[in-house]
């Protein structure tokens, strides 16, 4: 069980019982398509910058190279695994996971990365991304705590990684350290690293990299920094936008586990997580591999239609835009897929039977 983390001198919350709990549930789940496509981009960017392409790289996968780009897409541990052996076999470069956490950037996490960086100190953000996790779909069960001062991540190798451990240890320490760099905007200080393996030949990178005592062979897999940083205040922290954030992927958990049919909980995870606009039918269906007339025929089976996912799932945004931010009505039609605010105000009133100006007066302190 990933522990939240706690405030420097407070007992962590872990033990046994939850841990065992936790490798059970991931044994059992190697098969299910339950890893999004966050975080990922870096990997591929690396490889590239080695002339592997990303056809090159997926294979044995089961993964199409069109589903990186697709908010909706989904892979299981065991086919991260596969990615993970086609990295080690085919880099040319000692270090691979090491240069590709250093590539790393918030944006590529989506509105999970946004949430980060905007929440109001680091450990908030680091609590954040420990109940969120799911939504990254890590490989290494992880855990975090603080004791006498000094705050530890810690992986376990729950899947028996093997020959991979090295590659998967590098590539999330170093991605957890380039990502809080990115949250504080600045290095990110480490204190200590230590690894259950034995020094490899490029040893000297992991110093280079973490700028703290490297210690190989320790039998456990830490990362420590000192606590006093969860204090640290968040450059980019916004509490409206957090708590947005936090909201959107509050639903986007809630939506994987609910009765509501998996196509059309694939489709309103996709909405919410889309970048630069929500997708329309043939967007959607094309990210799905099916036609739009197949599209619209499954999900007449599921009882609805494309048009009510897309206007419940625009509905919801636009009240939150309302209730909790200072956004003109110009920048709430463009966020939620409007052409302009004139056919946002029609459809807010259809939805609601108010305009939008209405509704913020009665629901919000904001004013229009």
């Amino acid at each position: 069980m990933q522990a939240e983390p706690t405030a420097p001198g407070e007992s962590p919350q872990t033990g046994d019982a939850p841990r065992k709990a936790l490798r059970s549930s991931y044994a059992s789940d190697l098969e299910t398509l339950s890893h999004s496509m966050l975080g990922l981009s870096s990997l591929f960017d690396e490889m590239a910058a080695q002339g592997v392409s990303r056809e090159t790289l997926l294979v044995g996968t089961g993964v199409q190279p069109a589903a990186l780009d697709d908010p909706a897409a989904r892979m299981s541990h065991q086919q991260k695994l596969v990615l993970f052996r086609n990295v080690l076999r085919l880099s040319r470069e000692p270090g691979v996971g090491l240069r590709i956490g250093q590539r790393q950037r918030l944006s590529d996490f989506g509105v999970f990365g946004y949430a980060l960086s905007t929440s109001a100190t680091l450990g908030e953000a680091i609590a954040f991304g420990i109940r969120h996790v799911k939504l990254v779909g890590p490989v290494l069960e992880k855990s975090f705590r603080v004791e006498d001062r000094v705050a530890i991540f810690e992986g376990h190798d729950v899947i028996a990684l093997g020959e991979l451990l090295p590659l998967v240890s590098e590539f999330w320490f170093s991605s957890f350290h380039t990502l809080g760099g990115r949250i504080l905007e600045r290095p990110f200080p480490t204190s200590r690293l230590l690894l259950p393996y034995p020094a490899p030949a490029h040893a000297a990178l992991y110093s280079d990299v973490f700028q703290c005592p490297v210690e190989f062979n320790a039998g456990v897999m830490q990362w420590h920094f000192n606590s006093a940083l969860l204090g640290e205040p968040c450059p980019n922290a916004n509490p409206i936008t957090a708590d947005m954030c936090a909201k959107f992927c509050e639903r986007m958990l809630q939506s994987l586990g609910t009765d509501e049919p998996e196509l059309v909980r694939t489709i309103r995870l996709a909405c919410l997580n889309s970048v630069g606009g929500l997708p329309g039918v043939e967007q959607m269906a094309a990210r799905l591999h099916v036609s739009p007339r197949t599209l619209h025929r499954r999900l007449v089976e599921a009882g609805t239609g494309y048009q009510e996912i897309l206007d419940d799932v625009r509905r919801r945004l636009a009240e939150e835009f309302l209730r909790n931010t200072g956004l003109n009505i110009e920048e709430i039609a463009a966020r939620t897929g409007f052409s302009d605010a004139s056919n946002f105000r029609k459809a807010f009133r259809k939805w609601t039977g108010e305009l939008p100006a209405e509704y913020r007066q009665r629901t919000s302190h904001w004013n229009e």
